[in-house]
Order: structure tokens, then sequence, then C-alpha cells
């Protein structure tokens, strides 16, 4: 978490500059890392393969001066999909009535895992979800993972607003 949190630190600031926000940054694999950078853009557009390379090629370049990962890796850039990860405190809001997985790092009345309606964030920094009829209230500080669930509605969104 730490290689990825300094990496995010160096690379967002080139993002946000060329018109993108940086959504997750992960690195997996032991033997053969791959780091990957997922971003959409500030604009609200959807991304395009054009829009990838341009983050590589930027990202790579301050990759080579800064060096933050030894050894060999792949980056993979990618746009966060229809069933996104939900990564930042504005996820919950924005994606608020659509149904989401989430996975806790500690039991919550006995449960590590959730899959409802999104209510968006309360005052106390807590997921609002409601699943299997109970409205639960999740702190954010415990949210290992959460991302939407592909659905007819979400896809219906998703196109709505490809056409705008």
């Amino acid at each position: 978490m730490e290689l990825e949190r300094r990496i995010a630190e160096m690379i967002e600031p080139s993002l946000e500059g060329m018109g993108y926000e940086l959504v997750r940054v992960l690195m997996q694999g032991r033997q053969k890392p791959v780091l990957q950078i997922m971003a959409e853009r500030k604009d609200g557009a959807g991304m395009t393969v054009e829009d990838c390379a341009d983050i590589s090629r930027q990202i790579s370049a301050l990759l080579d001066v800064e060096d933050p990962i030894e050894g060999e890796y792949s980056l993979e850039v990618s746009s966060p999909g229809i069933d996104r990860p939900l990564t930042r405190p504005k996820d919950y809001e924005t994606y608020a009535g659509f149904e989401a997985k989430l996975e806790t790092s500690e039991p919550l009345e006995g449960r590590k895992r959730f899959r409802g309606k999104l209510l968006g964030l309360d005052e106390h920094g807590c997921v609002k979800l409601v699943a299997d009829g109970v409205e639960w209230a999740v702190p954010l500080t415990i949210v290992k993972g959460a991302k939407l669930v592909l659905t007819d509605e979400l896809i219906a969104a998703a196109m709505q607003q490809q056409q705008q």
C-alpha cells in the first residue's frame, strides 16, 4: 500500500494537468508485477485508447525518472469501466442508487461482505447501503474494496451518459 500511495502522489499532479482524474493505483503479482493505473476524464467523456496511450507515456516518463519500483514490471493503464471500483469518497455519492458489492477489512455485525443498493455517504464518513432489506452504515475506514455491480440500470445509465 505504501508503494501504491507513493506512486499515486507522484503521478496525480501530471494526470490532473492532462485533464484526468486518478481512480486507482494497484500493484499486482510478485514474479512479473503489473502496475495498474486506472483513470478517467475530468470532463466526463469516455476514455479512448489514445487517452490511455497518452497517460501511459506520461506515467512511464515519470516512473523512469523517479524509479520507485525495483526490478521489471508491466504498466497497464485503463478506464474504470462500467462496473467500476469505488475508490474515492465521491464515488459513493456519484453512484448512489446503483447496486454495489462491498468488502470490509473487519467484520461489521458478523459480516464482511455486502451487496446492495448504495445510498451514498453519511455525515460520519460511513457508506450507506441497503443489503438484504437492512440499511447499513459501513465506516469508509474499514472498506477493503468496493465495486459497482453490472446491472441493466447501470448499463442504461452509462449509455445515456455517452449520448450526452
